[in-house]
């Protein structure tokens, strides 16, 4: 089986991507995973990989940023798509546009699956991912209380998720109403999680713990402070890595983004922003319950973020 994951939307896409490897296995526990980077795949590495095993074993080739693959690859991997064998799912993730169109277009020739997870553009459309999100967790949310959470929390998909899967943890009931998104999202206008995270990788320790503080006690989520700042790292090391005359459609960002970006990289390197990333990690597992104190885990990758932007 071969499936193409195309489109921009980074969450989506990551759920395709899962929902792969998950039904595989769970048709077999001991089903390999092999996660490769398109840039990185070598001429003859898919054809190894996809080989039978001798043991019977199934295994899913998942390979992301499929535009950055070379001219051969891409003839190798639509030459299996034509074909593709029993023991092995082949999944490929693709942004959308015109780099790498030739293997999307070779692909789609094929009998392969072919997912689309492009932004969310419109109120409506992000209305109805807020809607499912808490249809999935098996309730309900009304309208007017979608409307109230999409204005509290932004348009962000990871930021929406994180605030559903928080209300549906937090509230009872059936239906989700009005009065529990207002309880829930009190004070999040006096200080977003964007203003923690932005006096955070600007190096204002001060500000920032103020900041986050404040936020906590006004009701703001720890979930949601965590995902603010992932979000603001993640832009960082994605222009960072672009190049210098890379297009803003290029990298799913806005213009404003990508300058506000550009801004406050200044003072960042490589590895301090792997380190921020890994504590941001680490916080946003001890917030969703691995921790005794979340307020600490956020103060504390706060702390983290701001000595790595410093080189300490």
């Amino acid at each position: 089986m071969v499936t193409l994951v195309v489109g921009d939307e980074e969450l989506l896409a990551e759920r395709a991507v899962g929902a792969v490897v998950g039904a595989v296995r769970a048709q077999g526990a001991g089903a390999e995973v092999h996660d490769l980077v398109g840039g990185k795949v070598e001429p003859g590495e898919l054809t190894r990989l996809t080989s039978p095993s001798l043991f019977g074993d199934r295994s899913v080739v998942v390979i992301r940023s499929a535009q950055d693959l070379s001219k051969d690859v891409i003839t190798e991997v639509v030459g299996y798509a034509k074909n593709p064998g029993d023991d092995t799912v082949l999944v490929l993730v693709h942004p959308g546009g015109a780099k790498g169109k030739a293997l999307v277009d070779g692909i789609k020739k094929t009998k392969a699956e072919v997912v689309t997870v492009s932004k969310l553009t419109k109120p409506a459309e992000r209305l109805d991912f807020i809607k499912s999100e808490i249809k999935r967790a098996g309730r309900t949310i009304t309208g007017d209380a979608a409307q109230a959470l999409l204005d509290a929390v932004g348009n962000d998909l990871r930021e929406l998720a994180a605030a559903c899967s928080q209300l549906v943890f937090d509230t009872e009931g059936k239906s989700i109403d009005l009065n529990a998104v207002a309880r829930y999202h009190k004070g999040r206008a006096e200080v977003s999680g964007f203003t923690v995270a932005d006096s955070a990788v600007e190096g204002r320790l001060a500000d920032a713990l103020e900041q986050v503080r404040w936020a906590l006690s006004t009701g703001v989520a720890p979930v949601l402070l965590v995902s603010a700042l992932a979000r603001s790292l993640r832009s960082l090391a994605k222009v960072g890595g672009a190049g210098r005359n890379v297009q803003a459609a290029q990298l799913g960002m806005a213009p404003w983004q990508i300058n506000n970006a550009k801004r406050q990289l200044r003072g960042w390197g490589p590895e301090g922003l792997s380190a921020a990333l890994m504590a941001v990690a680490a916080a946003d597992e001890q917030v969703k319950g691995g921790g005794a104190d979340p307020a600490y885990a956020l103060e504390h990758a706060i702390q983290t973020i701001v000595a790595a932007r410093n080189g300490r």
